[in-house]
């Protein structure tokens, strides 16, 4: 199970830190079809930052560990 996370302690905090800006960014300010993309994207950012994996990291590869 350890080979499947792909991202370091500091990509996954900056990811949390992205995701909250992001979902506070939609809910605050945003109206509107920007309001659901924004907020997906913080959903996205926060979800890989808990879990530890990135798919487009798989994808591409990538390991920041």
């Amino acid at each position: 199970m350890e080979g499947l996370f792909n991202e370091g302690s500091i990509d996954r905090v900056v990811r949390l830190a992205v995701g909250v800006l992001l979902l506070g960014m939609a809910f605050i300010f945003l109206g509107g079809a920007l309001q659901i993309i924004v907020g997906l994207l913080g959903v996205i950012a926060l979800a890989t930052g808990t879990i530890g994996v990135c798919p487009l990291y798989m994808l591409f590869k990538i390991n920041t560990k």
